[in-house]
């Protein structure tokens, strides 16, 4: 049987690290300071469910 290796989900830093004062995100990647401080800590799982939330975090 094959085993099924899935990749770790990649960090969305787009090397533009400034906090957005009005919402606390980075606007590069649009996490908050302790999800990028904790971002290697994360489960797949984890990491997985922050990078679902990001597109509902961008402005309009």
């Amino acid at each position: 049987m094959a085993c099924k290796i899935r990749p770790e989900p990649e960090s969305p830093c787009v090397n533009i690290c400034r906090m957005d004062a009005a919402n606390q995100y980075c606007v590069g990647c649009w996490r908050t300071l302790d999800e990028i401080r904790q971002w290697s800590t994360l489960s797949s799982e984890e990491r997985a469910q922050i990078l679902s939330e990001l597109d509902a975090r961008v402005p309009v």
